[in-house]
């Protein structure tokens, strides 16, 4: 051997800046439940926002819920709605200042009254010139309202990183204004137009979005119809699997790849109304898009109509059934070092691992034959 200490402390140095790069950057997968989905509901709508599930149990019982899935009754009628966003921008429209400071008050009446959804949040309107002062009065007003900081905000129409700066900018100052501890205010991103996904000069915006967020931000959301419109795709073709929106998703998932940055997909608006044929006809679409995300590494999506709870939890929970019996052999073929029809490595156990505890978060299994700590062990 022809190295010596001093050649290794060398390498060392030269490479700290990265190694501390890589650390702050990809710190690897969020350790803690991921909601399976966020419902919007208008802000002039949310009164009824408690009784999702029951409407759900209702169109079931109607309509014949064409599967059998164990546990997705008990899961409507206990927490129906896992991510609740109460919407003032595109499902909520354009109000006077009255109108809208009134709605955002009752939001946050409500919200505090009862029980809530484990994962809540508002969406703001945009910080494009026409909606910017809205945006940040209605923000402002909320935090004031609702006396608590336990919530996300989105921020939608997001088209480059000066947006997202003067957002980490805005929370800085409400959090200097509330008191409240530095970083407490985090916020999802929506990815509804192109040039959210590629910039003018051909480099990928969306990694340069994470990185102008500052840590602040929590996830990437997929806008299926904005996005699909500003790509020129015709309105009758404009859906989750059209590969325009496969494209922004993958460079999405990239960008956000052991970052800590969570990923959603967005949402059909084929909804489950109407005749049987009708409803039956819908489910069947969203019960194949929610499964088709699920196969893409895509755990969290969008649910815009009570019918789509089922489909939602039907969906979510087969995968993970399905999967885990080869998930759990695969995971201790790995540990016990035997030899298998696959050859595992590290990376691919933390995402067995992984699997297992998404399954275990949502309730789809109730036994992952490891612990949580054992799982948790592999991120």
């Amino acid at each position: 051997m022809r190295l010596t200490g001093a050649d290794y402390d060398d390498l060392d140095v030269r490479l700290a800046s990265h190694d501390a790069f890589l650390a702050a950057r990809y710190p690897g997968e969020s350790a803690g439940r991921q909601p399976v989905h966020t419902v919007y509901i208008p802000a002039d709508r949310l009164d009824g926002f408690r009784e999702w599930g029951a409407e759900a149990l209702r169109v079931m019982a109607l309509h014949d819920f064409p599967w059998s899935v164990p546990g997705v009754r008990d899961k409507l009628a206990g927490e129906p709605i896992e991510d609740l966003r109460v919407d003032f921008e595109d499902g909520y429209g354009v109000r006077d200042d009255d109108q809208e400071d009134a709605a955002v008050r009752k939001a946050a009446t409500i919200l505090r009254a009862g029980d809530r959804p484990p994962f809540l949040g508002l969406r703001i309107k945009s910080l494009e010139a026409p909606t910017r002062r809205r945006a940040l009065r209605t923000l402002d007003l909320f935090l004031s309202s609702y006396q608590d900081t336990d919530f996300i905000v989105t921020l939608p129409k997001v088209s480059g990183t000066d947006q997202v700066t003067a957002m980490v900018t805005l929370l800085d100052r409400l959090e200097n204004a509330y008191g409240l501890a530095a970083g407490t205010l985090r916020f999802e991103i929506q990815i509804e137009l192109p040039a959210a996904v590629l910039a003018a000069d051909g480099t990928a915006t969306v990694a340069r979005l994470i990185t102008a967020a500052d840590g602040r931000c929590t996830g990437l959301h997929y806008g299926t119809y904005d996005y699909s419109a500003a790509a020129g795709v015709a309105a009758g073709f404009q859906a989750m699997d059209h590969p325009v929106a496969d494209h922004a998703k993958a460079v999405m998932q990239v960008a956000a790849a052991q970052t800590g940055v969570r990923l959603s997909d967005g949402s059909t608006n084929i909804l489950p109304v109407g005749s049987r044929e009708d409803v039956q006809a819908a489910w069947e679409v969203h019960h194949r898009l929610v499964g088709r995300s699920l196969e893409r590494g895509f755990y969290q999506g969008w649910d815009l109509h009570p019918a789509q709870l089922p489909t939602r939890y039907a969906a979510t929970y087969t995968f993970f059934r399905e999967g885990r019996e080869a998930a759990v052999t695969r995971l201790r073929r790995y540990l016990d070092r035997q030899q298998g029809g696959i050859a595992d490595e590290p990376a691919t156990a933390r995402a067995l691992a992984t699997y297992l505890l998404r399954g275990l978060n949502c309730g789809a299994l109730t036994d992952a034959t490891f612990t949580r700590e054992e799982l948790l062990a592999f991120l």
